[in-house]
């Protein structure tokens, strides 16, 4: 970590998902020296710790969604004034879809530097293992329990192209698989990771609609759900336009006019949109 001796920093640790081994030397040596470690559960991270073999000699404090805003001014002014502050989460990295945003954020505005000590990662594992697209992503989280409001966040989602990654818990997971059919399509393309890195490490990959039928015999463990992007639009074709332009010369605009307008409008060669016009009318 490149810093000045004297000034402080927050280092973000990112801790096993699942399986301990997946703990990284950096990560267990900070987590040894650290003047102060900001913990979602501090029980856990001392578990974490005994498991690892770490001796701890720093300060640690809770940091959780509760707590989050009244803490982050106290996390900030230890770094500011010369301590070196770990912030982890129960499993991956802080700040995606745990605690952690918000003490960044407001770190940034400070000046005080905000570093990283990566690993291990539900979302990229699962995109990875998902057999689905993964040069472009996008990542969801947990969508809104009450069904109407993850139906809407669900629905605003049906036109997006990229691979979508999801966090559910498992006694939802049947219902949102349920709900992602319905709204996507049975035939949309999916998958489950469960249990990722542990002793029962299952992925299963099919259609929404058989997804959802397998899920609702019940699923047990931490999930993420991975979602295919929606295909491209068929691009429009000239022959598909005509009546359009038909429309508005009816309407009193010149045809050619009218051809460059709904070819602009979508997409297509205006040339091309005009001769099939004509070739219209002379049939």
């Amino acid at each position: 970590m490149n810093k000045d001796e004297s000034a402080g920093a927050i280092v973000l640790g990112a801790t096993p998902i699942g399986n301990l081994a997946d703990a990284s030397p950096r990560l267990r040596e900070i987590m040894a020296t650290a003047d102060v470690i900001a913990a979602e559960d501090t029980r856990n991270f001392h578990h974490l710790a005994s498991a690892l073999g770490v001796t701890v000699s720093g300060r640690v404090m809770s940091l959780h969604e509760h707590n989050e805003v009244a803490k982050r001014e106290e996390v900030i002014d230890l770094a500011e004034s010369g301590a070196t502050v770990l912030v982890v989460s129960d499993a991956g990295m802080p700040a995606v879809s745990d605690p952690g945003y918000p003490l960044v954020a407001a770190a940034m505005e400070r000046g005080v530097l905000v570093t990283a000590v990566p690993g291990p990662s539900a979302v990229l594992t699962a995109l990875a293992l998902s057999g689905l697209p993964t040069g472009r992503f996008t990542f969801e989280g947990f969508l809104p329990r009450k069904a109407g409001e993850r139906r809407k966040r669900l629905q605003a989602l049906a036109t997006e192209q990229r691979t979508m990654v999801f966090f559910e818990a498992p006694h939802r997971v049947a219902e949102f698989l349920s709900a992602a059919a319905e709204e996507f399509g049975t035939g949309r393309l999916g998958a489950v990771a469960r249990e990722l890195t542990k002793k029962f490490e299952e992925v299963r990959r099919g259609e929404l609609g058989e997804l959802s039928q397998w899920a609702a015999e019940g699923v047990r463990g931490e999930i993420v759900v991975v979602i295919a992007g929606a295909p491209e639009p068929e691009p429009e074709k000239a022959e598909d336009l005509i009546e359009l332009v038909q429309q508005r010369v009816a309407e009193g605009t010149r045809m050619k006019d009218a051809a460059a307008e709904v070819a602009s409008a979508h997409g297509v060669k205006k040339r091309e949109l005009y001769e099939a016009v004509l070739a219209a009318r002379e049939s």
